[in-house]
């Protein structure tokens, strides 16, 4: 996407030539149906074409009144449409043709039994690519809104979500991602490394790249002692009183931009799949009018679907070859997970792809997108197992298709491709150790605890979806339901009554944080005095890496089995527990030290020195949250002229929010608001 694309009578041919294509895979489509569907017939192969051709002109006319009813009524109707909208829109095809014989019963089997050959017939044209969805969004694209500043560049930020640095740049180099390769190789782009704060974990990340600041989030969950509660970055109610906290109104996408499938908003006056907005109006007409859009053409529902179904099966026989083959680090996948990356990895790329489709239409200043597919199987996987590389050549094949569906933009559009963090990966603390964190310190303080370690990013994300296609009345209860369940799913008590336990222990990738319940934070003293065998006995074993706290005096301290260093005097007792973390890990974690929502005691797992595995303090291979590993190697890639000028290190996702927000201000954008100082 160097450059913008001119369409011109070249351009224009190729779109009746695509037309074509279309028309001759329907009647192909259709003759096929013909042959296997009793009841469904034509006098010759003609009658089979003008089906095709009617079908395509009625669906012009019919189409958006579907999609217009269904997207105001809920997500019932969207689901209706997509099973039988298309099948209405065959059956007045079928009867404006003579020579036809069919019945409605029939014409809705015809019309499923076609999508299903359609569908194998463009996959089977394409080679497997998205270029059948590119043709059906750029379609709708085509009749793009006027903008009053055509000269204003646009920006697309589309976050990469968990891809580390040195996987993507292994990637280019083997050809496995070759969009990302040719403009990289042209010069028209370049990409580098950044690194993200302590936590590395997408809550914080995110509201530091949107919002500006990451102060206040010391984890994906943790204790909050305001509230006394436990707050999860990915629960909508959460969502939104971590933005409300941290919000400015000067966020990145405050200027004419649109927040998709984040987790916070950017100060952004539009948003979607939206984590902190979806408590506040459940429900979105434009979410569901692109869902609905999607979903009435004649194979996009079937290739959904078809998609998601693959993902599952793909999924099962994945894990089944790792427990063969006896690789490791592994963890147990089940059907749960299954599910899950179908959601993501399938519906979700596509509903995310057609909302930006939708904005780059309006000529939307601001996008900023986040694509989760490989985060999400990483987790499960490991960084470079097959099925998480596929996930990543998805994900250019995605770009690419975001880079053609722009050129037809009323504005230019200048993309930039990000990540949050990285990823670490390594066999959890519980299996390495048959202990989990929680039962450790449960162990060394004789009390009773709470342990918080379920994995639960991939239940927000589906949660999301749930709640903003959701309206009022059925589908409202019914996406009310599956948001308790989502809920329920998320808080993992201890066995007897967790809500009194004294001590809460949480897991947040290879970062542990432990804290007493109630209003104050207790110091490194204060922990000895009260439990004198919890420092020492966390320090000293095998999967704990440092310990970190703060002294009488507010000074940081992190204690390994072989020593200890005052952070904030450089001072080392004996050896230095972060040696082996980076030159920037005493400063990243200072910084959190400080933040007053900071825990009791950061735990941070062990690395090993050889193969760079980590012990996450959830049921994790890949993980992130804490230190060691590619955890906190994130890239950051765009126009070389952006790219320009930009500092030689940017630490922290604060950092990073004032490099985007140069970028939007040399497109010519934030002219009317204050960016932060």
């Amino acid at each position: 996407m160097p450059t913008r694309v001119v369409r011109t009578r070249g351009a224009r041919i190729s779109d009746l030539a695509r037309l074509a294509l279309a028309w001759a895979a329907s009647t192909v489509a259709l003759i096929i149906t013909g042959a296997l569907l009793p009841g469904f017939s034509a006098a010759s192969w003609w009658s089979y074409a003008a089906v095709a051709a009617a079908a395509g002109l009625v669906g012009l006319v019919l189409r958006p009144v579907l999609v217009e009813i269904s997207a105001r009524v809920g997500w019932v109707a969207v689901l209706l449409t997509a099973l039988v909208g298309q099948a209405l829109i065959m059956y007045v095809a079928i009867r404006l043709v003579p020579g036809i014989e069919s019945t409605p019963l029939t014409a809705l089997a015809a019309t499923w039994v076609s999508a299903v050959v359609g569908t194998l017939i463009s996959w089977a044209t394409t080679a497997g690519t998205d270029d059948g969805l590119i043709t059906s969004l750029a379609g709708r694209a085509r009749r793009q809104e006027t903008v009053t500043d055509p000269e204003v560049d646009g920006v697309l930020f589309v976050q990469l979500d968990g891809v580390p640095f040195p996987v993507l740049q292994w990637a280019v180099q083997s050809g496995g991602v070759p969009h990302l390769r040719r403009w990289l190789a042209s010069g028209d782009y370049q990409f580098r490394e950044w690194t993200p704060q302590l936590p590395c974990t997408t809550p914080a990340s995110q509201m530091g790249i949107l919002h500006g600041t990451v102060d206040g989030i010391p984890a994906f969950r943790w204790y909050d002692r305001e509230l006394q509660r436990v707050l999860v970055a990915n629960r909508p109610a959460d969502a939104r009183v971590i933005e409300e906290r941290h919000s400015t109104g000067q966020g990145l996408l405050c200027d004419d931009g649109v927040s998709i499938s984040n987790l916070f908003t950017g100060d952004a006056p539009r948003s979607f799949l939206t984590m902190s907005r979806v408590e506040v109006r459940r429900g979105s007409t434009q979410t569901r009018r692109a869902f609905a859009w999607f979903f009435a053409t004649p194979n996009g529902f079937m290739r959904s679907f078809t998609r998601t179904v693959g993902e599952i099966f793909k999924e099962r026989w994945q894990a089944r070859r790792q427990i063969k083959r006896d690789l490791n680090p592994r963890v147990r996948r089940d059907w749960t997970f299954a599910l899950l990356r179908a959601v993501t990895n399938g519906l979700l790329r596509d509903l995310n792809t057609a909302l930006v489709a939708e904005e780059l239409r309006r000529g939307t200043k601001c996008i900023y997108v986040d694509y989760v597919d490989y985060d999400e199987i990483a987790h499960h996987a490991g960084m470079f197992r097959p099925e998480s590389l596929a996930a990543l050549d998805g994900l250019d094949r995605t770009l690419g298709a975001l880079a053609e569906l722009a050129g037809s933009a009323p504005r230019r559009y200048r993309l930039v491709v990000l990540s949050d963090h990285g990823q670490s990966q390594g066999t959890p603390f519980a299996d390495r150790y048959d202990q989990a964190l929680g039962d450790l310190c449960a162990e060394l303080m004789q009390e009773q605890v709470q342990n918080v370690d379920a994995s639960v990013e991939g239940l927000g994300r589906a949660d999301s979806i749930a709640g903003d296609v959701a309206s009022g009345g059925l589908s409202g209860k019914l996406a009310g339901r599956a948001d308790e369940v989502l809920t329920k799913a998320q808080e993992t008590p201890a066995p007897g009554d967790a809500a009194e336990d004294p001590v809460v222990v949480l897991g947040s990738g290879n970062l542990g944080l432990v804290y007493l319940r109630g209003d104050r934070r207790l110091n490194l003293r204060a922990l000895e005095h009260r439990w004198p065998a919890l420092v020492p006995g966390l320090a000293g074993h095998p999967g704990v890496g440092f310990v970190a706290g703060i002294d009488d005096d507010g000074a940081a301290w992190a204690i390994g089995s072989g020593g200890r260093v005052n952070i904030t005097s450089g001072a080392v007792e004996g050896t230095d527990p972060l040696a082996g973390f980076g030159p920037h890990a005493a400063r990243v974690l200072q910084l959190a030290l400080m933040h007053p929502e900071a825990p009791d005691l950061y735990v941070n797992s062990s690395v090993d020195p050889v193969t760079g595995d980590v012990a996450a303090f959830e049921g994790l291979v890949g993980s992130h949250g804490g230190l060691g590993g590619w955890q906190d190697r994130a890239l950051l890639m765009g126009p070389a002229d952006l790219m320009a000028g930009l500092p030689e290190r940017i630490e922290g996702a604060g950092e990073l929010h004032q490099v985007l927000v140069a970028m939007l201000e040399s497109c010519g954008q934030r002219t009317t608001t204050a960016s932060r100082g």
